[in-house]
């Protein structure tokens, strides 16, 4: 089959790579603008465009593909169209384009988890497992009928950009798989039970804050969550104290949450919760590194008994 990929982010590369590797032919790829980045804000493309371009497979940018990307779309005349991640919602003239549809691959076990972060989410909100389904695109958002899934665990290791990872292979060897069975005849297709659904929204730099009132396997999953991106964090006084690693500390001392318990090196720096507390083991200090927290309590002092929120770095 003509088959257009429409994706933006990491997660969409390994898709590609599985289709191009499975012999199919990959006629175009659309995905959004260059756009500027880091601190230098130098433009860069996306690392689904980089793919693209080594493999010689033309690349559309539209800002909005319902309105400057579709002729290009229909100039190319795919038979299937394929999204991962491509981050703009398809109009109903879009999706009427390609003769057999468009296969989504959405990184959760739909109908839970829709929307544009489902993997922070599942870590966020403490589920087991999580996982990728295939799905056929309608004009709503993840709403459409469901074609293969495949599961994983959530482990105790895992953060939303390591599980990111995992499900990016998993759902490639899914779409593989998917396609396989379309063109057999014999893929599955369920509609799904909307009173199963969830929906999330974009995350924001707000929710990375951890709220010690929250217990610590809330923390812990807030932190999780949020790493590597947009990023855990506590308040201190002069700032912000970014939190990338934490791990939970048995304590009866019935201390305010956000109480400082400890800050030395042999005990770590450790921080009263609503049920127990929290040993911050990966920090980043403003305008310091990230480093590991005793290492940081060798050459910073920081005082017992006092909310870290009064703490300046």
């Amino acid at each position: 089959m003509r088959i257009v990929f429409m994706g933006t982010p990491a997660f969409a590369v390994p898709s590609l790579k599985a289709l191009v590797a499975a012999g199919h032919e990959v006629i175009g790829v659309f995905t959004q603008p260059d756009r500027p980045c880091g601190r230098g804000c130098r433009i860069q493309m996306s690392p689904v465009k980089e793919l693209a371009l080594s493999l010689n497979i033309p690349v559309f940018q539209p800002l909005k593909i319902r309105k400057d990307g579709l002729e290009a779309l229909r100039s190319l005349q795919p038979d299937l169209c394929v999204t991962a991640a491509f981050g703009q919602i398809l109009s109903e003239e879009v999706l009427a384009v390609p003769k057999h549809g468009t296969v989504n691959v959405h990184a959760s076990l739909l109908p839970r988890h829709r929307g544009p972060a489902p993997v922070n989410w599942a870590v966020l909100m403490d589920d087991p497992v999580t996982g990728v389904t295939t799905m056929l695109t309608d004009k709503g958002i993840d709403t459409g009928d469901m074609l293969l899934r495949v599961e994983t665990p959530i482990t105790e290791e895992d953060n939303a950009g390591t599980l990111l990872c995992r499900l990016a292979e998993m759902g490639a060897q899914l779409l593989i798989e998917t396609i396989a069975r379309l063109e057999k005849g014999d893929c599955p297709r369920e509609k799904q039970d909307e009173s199963l659904m969830t929906y999330e929204p974009k995350l924001t730099r707000e929710l990375g804050e951890i709220n010690f009132t929250e217990s610590t396997r809330q923390s812990l999953c807030r932190i999780r969550a949020m790493s590597p991106c947009p990023g855990a964090y506590a308040a201190v006084a002069n700032g912000m104290l970014k939190v990338w690693r934490a791990q939970s500390v048995a304590s009866c001392s019935g201390a305010k949450p956000g109480t400082v318990l400890a800050a030395d090196r042999k005990q770590g720096l450790v921080i009263a919760t609503a049920d127990s507390a929290i040993e911050l083991t990966e920090i980043q200090a403003p305008n310091a590194r990230r480093m590991d927290a005793r290492a940081y309590l060798c050459g910073h002092m920081i005082k017992a008994g006092i909310p870290l929120n009064e703490v300046h770095l």
